[in-house]
């Protein structure tokens, strides 16, 4: 029940640390040394988490861990981001292989009181509740910030333990799913990818069928490429000039722009067109910053324009449901397809839009194609570097995209848009659970929904 509920501060159950803590400046300079190869302990930063902890992570050694002792990590310890453009960004330390600790720019969270779930911690922040306290104690304009000291005075409502561990559940579990369909979409298109590469990369059922010089031999080519004798059948078993270079016999070297009804950029509106809009209707805008690395659109950052504006100004870059966009500014080479929800959406002078003429037949290739080392090299070589780093819609129009005959074309659609169509189920599901995680959580966090009477079978400890 709510009146179970007892109202403190941060400083009242939670010990917060931050890097800087360990020594000043100059003595962390002098004890402590980075390194990008493994060593004893990981620095825990932002970017890792960006990275979904897949990487390119920096090291210290034994000595420099043992200098930052204070902020040392444990799995799920809640750390929040105090400085720049992603203030207020909340995430728990991973499971890791090695020892753990916090680097610049953040604080940690730890409980500090045995009826504390750090959990409920987590989601408490994360909340808007959360989030909208963390704005109180920001400072700052060019580099927005805020420090321990206002942080610790933040006020909270703390059920029993026993109720903050039943909230804690539900939205984990909620997120638990969000991660699995992350994983899995990781595999998927690690598997659509490796099968594009093979064929129109590395070419490997045309050199496999080449080499061969029996029927046994096809056979045995099949099963070590994992497809069957039927699709190794539908490549030839030679090569010829392009200038492409050596090519599949009989396939089809094309640029990008030839299969496209449209390759444009989006428009950003005028101010003034944006001050004299009086439509309430409103329509969302897509801007690099939205599409991640994983090629999601993020629906829960994206700005929105006025209908009118839509329509009028900027009406030249509405985008239809199977776009590709490539952001061609800023951040280049980032890959995503407009599903059904943005269709009739919008977006910036960034983002380039890419419409294929044969959607059925082309998408699921065009989409792992400009996603590929291929192309993303291409594209970089061709990088323009001036106050904002910047390609051509020319250079999208001249992708190279290798064409194969059409009953391959449709095998490969077989193969492979059951992968693609599957991941992006699970995007759908996933957007559809962080929607109703976001709108449990203000509702438990404030016993609007009260969760005390739930038995989950979930102990104390």
């Amino acid at each position: 029940m709510k009146s179970e509920w007892e109202e403190v501060k941060v400083q009242d159950i939670l010990y917060t640390t931050d890097y800087v803590a360990n020594g000043s400046f100059a003595a962390l300079k002098e004890n402590v040394t980075y390194r990008d190869s493994p060593d004893y302990a990981v620095l825990i930063r932002l970017v890792d988490y960006n990275r979904s902890w897949n990487g390119g992570f920096k090291y210290v050694d034994e000595d420099s861990y043992e200098f930052l002792k204070k902020s040392s990590l444990e799995p799920k310890d809640v750390i929040i981001s105090n400085v720049g453009a992603n203030l207020g960004t909340v995430f728990q330390a991973p499971e890791l292989s090695l020892p753990m600790t916090l680097g610049p720019n953040a604080i940690l969270l730890k409980p500090d009181r045995d009826d504390v779930d750090r959990d409920y911690i987590y989601y408490f922040f994360m909340s808007r509740i959360g989030q909208g306290e963390i704005s109180g104690i920001v400072s700052g304009s060019a580099q927005p910030k805020f420090n321990k000291t206002h942080f610790r005075a933040i006020k909270l409502s703390l059920p029993p333990l026993a109720t903050q561990k039943t909230i804690a559940h539900i939205l984990s579990t909620l997120d638990d799913k969000i991660e699995l369909n992350r994983k899995m979409n990781e595999t998927l298109e690690s598997m659509a990818q490796a099968i594009f590469k093979s064929w129109f990369v590395d070419f490997d059922p045309v050199h496999a069928k080449a080499g061969a010089s029996s029927e046994d031999e096809l056979d045995k080519a099949a099963k070590d490429l994992g497809i069957s004798r039927e699709v190794l059948d539908l490549f030839p078993s030679e090569f010829e000039e392009s200038e492409l270079g050596l090519i599949p016999k009989g396939w089809e070297p094309q640029a990008l722009g030839d299969i496209c009804s449209v390759i444009t950029k989006g428009t950003t509106p005028k101010k003034a067109d944006l001050e004299g809009a009086t439509d309430t209707a409103v329509i969302p805008f897509i801007k690099v910053k939205d599409i991640t690395s994983e090629g999601e659109i993020k629906r829960d950052s994206l700005e929105k324009v006025p209908s009118s504006v839509h329509l009028g100004a900027i009406k030249r870059s509405i985008l239809k449901q199977d776009d590709l966009l490539f952001s061609i500014a800023g951040t280049i080479g980032r890959v995503a397809v407009v599903d059904s929800d943005l269709d009739n959406s919008n977006t910036n002078q960034a983002v380039g839009i890419i419409r294929l003429r044969n959607k059925v037949h082309h998408l699921s290739l065009i989409w792992l194609a400009l996603q590929s080392n291929l192309t993303q090299m291409n594209i970089a070589s061709k990088v323009v570097q001036a106050v904002q780093a910047n390609t051509s819609l020319t250079n999208l129009r001249d992708i190279p995209v290798l064409l194969p005959t059409t009953v391959l074309l449709n095998r490969w659609n077989d193969v492979v848009e059951g992968l693609l169509d599957k991941l992006r189920a699970n995007r759908i599901e996933s957007r559809s659970l962080v929607e109703t995680r976001d709108t449990l959580l203000p509702k438990l966090l404030s016993g609007e929904l009260d969760v005390s009477n739930l038995n989950l079978g979930l102990t104390d400890d």
